[in-house]
Parts: structure tokens; C-alpha cells; sequence
């Protein structure tokens, strides 16, 4: 097996480690919000949303593995730049955000409304961080069906998790007054 697909199977799993850690700080996150009253909301594409991330992890690695994918050095290295960029962006969410964080739609709007840091400029930078790590991770090593297919997918899914959030987000009169204005995920634009 060539050295690059090894590095990109080691990638894959440090991101799934990683994501792992994440769930465990977003329940802790949630055990903390509760204590303060803040309820879950039912959501019911969370469960694909984690599916899903899990699955183009699988799917990169499978699709390189037995499809032979070639590193092409040039999409490695834009692709790297994005998803490296990408991260920062979801560490700088999950450190502004810091108890607020979650995977978990909560309503939390009682507890405050964050407005430093990303949400500054817009109202869901995470969203924006993850579609880009989502598109990004599998062309590291050329895994393009992975790319397709995973980022349709939690095109589809994530809308559906907008829209939850968003319903809860908006009924607060603080969070309306604090973001209602700003764009859900580029700055300037939509």
C-alpha cells in the first residue's frame, strides 16, 4: 500500500478520534445545560447527521483504498488548505461557543446569546466549517465520488437541522435582536 494512502487512512482516523472527543464535550456540554434548565429540542436528523459523518470517513477510505485513487499533489494541497482552514474555523466556533457548544439542538437562548468571535459576521459559522471539512477531506486523496455524494447529502440534512435550529433560535427575542440581521453563513452575502 503506498505511503500517501496510509497517511490518508492515519488522516481518517485521527478525524473520527477527534469527533469522538467532540460528542464526549458536547455531553458534558449538555449535562451542564440542563442543570441550568436548558431542554434538548427533538431533532430528528441529528441521528443521519452522525451517519453521515461517520460514513464519508468510511467512504474516503474505502473509495482510495479499492478504487485506487491517486494523490494528485495540487488537489491535496488546496484540499489540505481547506480542510486545515476549515478546522480552525470549528475550533474557533466550539472555543467562542464555549459551554453554549453542542451537536445537539438545545435551547439555550436564556443562557445568553454569543455574538463575539465568528458569530460576529454570521449566524451559523460551524455549518459553514463542516460543509467545507465535509468537501474537503475526501479530495485529499482524490476520493471525488465520496465528495459528491457526501456533500448533497448533508446539503440535505443540514437544511432539515436549520431549520429546527433556527425555529428555536428565532423564537428568542435576544437572539432576533442579537443575529436576526446577519447572514446564516458568509459575511455580505444571502
Amino acid at each position: 500500500m503506498p505511503t500517501s494512502v496510509i497517511a490518508y487512512i492515519v488522516l481518517l482516523v485521527l478525524v473520527g478520534a477527534l469527533r469522538l472527543g467532540e460528542m464526549q464535550l458536547s455531553r458534558r456540554n449538555q449535562r451542564r445545560m440542563a442543570k441550568a434548565g436548558v431542554a434538548k429540542v427533538p431533532e430528528p436528523a441529528l441521528p443521519w447527521m452522525i451517519l453521515l459523518h461517520g460514513g464519508i470517513l468510511i467512504s474516503a477510505g474505502l473509495e482510495v483504498v479499492l478504487l485506487h485513487r491517486p494523490l494528485i499533489p495540487a488537489l491535496a494541497i488546496v484540499a489540505g488548505i481547506v480542510f486545515v482552514s476549515a478546522n480552525l474555523i470549528r475550533w474557533w466556533v466550539i472555543r467562542t461557543m464555549a459551554g453554549h457548544w453542542n451537536v445537539q439542538v438545545m435551547a439555550s437562548t436564556t443562557l445568553g446569546v454569543i455574538t463575539t468571535g465568528p458569530y460576529k459576521w454570521v449566524r451559523h459559522p460551524n455549518y459553514l466549517a463542516v460543509v467545507l471539512e465535509l468537501i474537503s477531506l475526501p479530495l485529499i486523496h482524490t476520493a471525488w465520488i465520496t465528495a459528491i455524494w457526501g456533500t448533497f447529502a448533508h446539503f440535505w440534512i443540514l437544511r432539515s437541522r436549520i431549520t429546527v435550529e433556527e425555529g428555536v433560535l428565532m423564537s428568542s427575542q435576544a437572539y432576533r435582536e442579537a443575529m436576526g440581521s446577519k447572514p446564516r453563513f458568509l459575511p455580505g452575502l444571502f
